[in-house]
């Protein structure tokens, strides 16, 4: 079955394995076979395989656990453009899970000459400093650290309003668009068990500086999201 048609073998054994997933051949956290049993179920041989699981790995499709085996990743709860800016609570909900947060710490501090140019204020005196993680469905999926300009938030934070847009925004300033800066990182000491990660499970952090529509800086977030369970993309066009 594996041999019916011309494309490399290894690009066929990722359709087939993505294919026995969506029919629930395999589920989420199961371990697949041995590589000898599977290599032998699919006719290929163990290299070609091993090209294949490497691929559908790097998709995300995978995850390998050392000396343990090789299980069904979770499928990404949000996946979308990263040049379309939501709020982590519209992107939990879009994602068709409850968003909740539980709230780790917020403070007023003492804005540092970083911060000052970050937001392009040499007179910028304080900023509150919000932690928060995000959960979906109860699950914890992101870590945030937000820092906005007091004035910006004059009132206390409102605990039952989870989106900083939103709280923003009645505030009186609109969030009109962001410069992203992606880092994909490993395990992290502190992030990675806030969020109950496993240690092979990949973070990606998103540090934004979020302006209104007057081009002026008015939030600074780093957002840790769990790599399985978000993924971004980038539309790119050719420039001639």
């Amino acid at each position: 079955m594996i041999r019916s048609d011309q494309r490399p073998l290894y690009l066929q054994v990722i359709d087939r394995v993505k294919e026995d997933i969506d029919k629930g051949v395999y589920v989420t956290g199961e371990r697949l076979p041995s590589e000898f049993q599977l290599s032998k179920k699919l006719g290929v041989s163990r290299a070609t395989l091993r090209e294949a699981l490497r691929m559908l790995e790097d998709e995300n499709v995978i995850v390998r656990r050392h000396g343990v085996g090789t299980f069904i990743n979770a499928k990404p709860l949000f996946s979308s453009g990263i040049e379309e800016l939501f709020s982590v609570t519209d992107m939990i909900k879009r994602g068709k899970k409850k968003p909740g947060t539980n709230f780790l710490s917020t403070s007023i501090d003492r804005a540092s000459e970083d911060d000052q140019r970050r937001f392009l204020d040499e007179q910028l005196k304080d900023l509150t400093v919000i932690e928060r993680v995000r959960t979906a469905d109860g699950e914890p999926v992101v870590y945030c650290l937000d820092k906005v300009p007091s004035n910006h938030l004059p009132d206390a934070i409102n605990q039952e309003e989870q989106s900083i847009f939103v709280q923003l925004e009645q505030s009186g300033t609109s969030i009109a668009y962001a410069m992203t800066q992606i880092e994909p990182i490993g395990f992290h000491e502190r992030v990675s068990e806030i969020l109950n990660c496993e240690p092979e499970t990949a973070l990606l952090v998103l540090k934004q500086m979020h302006y209104n529509e007057q081009d002026q800086p008015v939030l600074y977030s780093i957002n840790y999201f769990r790599a399985d369970k978000f993924k971004f993309h980038v539309l790119r066009k050719r420039v001639f």
